[in-house]
């Protein structure tokens, strides 16, 4: 095989696992939405929920950044969820002028059960893999992320 069919190749398999990757993550977007729709929250606020859950308390200032939104978009965003009871602001004990976003137990409940309930679909579409093709793809879904970060 030459270099330059080996590049094809290559070039056309990365084509692909693109394409399936960009295709997974719509299914997902779409069944997030629909396991969404029992709940009191919209997709943006499951995300800064879900980083809150994982991260832990943090400025409007780093949500923002981590969610890729206009500091205004991320402070009308907070102001749903706390009137919605899901997180309350908090002044920072160490220096009182800033203003830190707290996830409350009902916001951590709500990420709690559709991070299950996802966990469930996932483990249903798994069925038809075998366990060592499981855990395989684990694995390289894990290299995947790392090397992307």
């Amino acid at each position: 095989m030459t270099v330059e069919n080996s590049q094809k190749v290559s070039a056309d398999i990365v084509a692909r696992i693109e394409k399936d990757l960009r295709y997974i993550s719509g299914i997902i977007k779409q069944k997030g939405r629909e396991m969404l729709s029992h709940y009191k929250i919209t997709p943006p606020q499951f995300v800064a929920l879900q980083w809150l859950f994982e991260d832990g308390d943090m400025t409007i200032g780093e949500l923002s950044t981590k969610m890729y939104l206009a500091f205004s978009t991320t402070t009308d965003l907070v102001d749903r969820m706390e009137k919605n009871q899901l997180v309350v602001r908090v002044k920072d004990p160490k220096d009182r002028r800033v203003v830190r976003i707290h996830l409350l137990e009902e916001g951590e409940r709500i990420i709690d059960e559709v991070i299950k309930k996802r966990q469930v679909y996932l483990e249903e579409v798994l069925t038809n893999f075998s366990v060592e093709e499981i855990q395989q793809l684990q694995t390289n879904l894990m290299k995947l992320h790392q090397d992307m970060r």
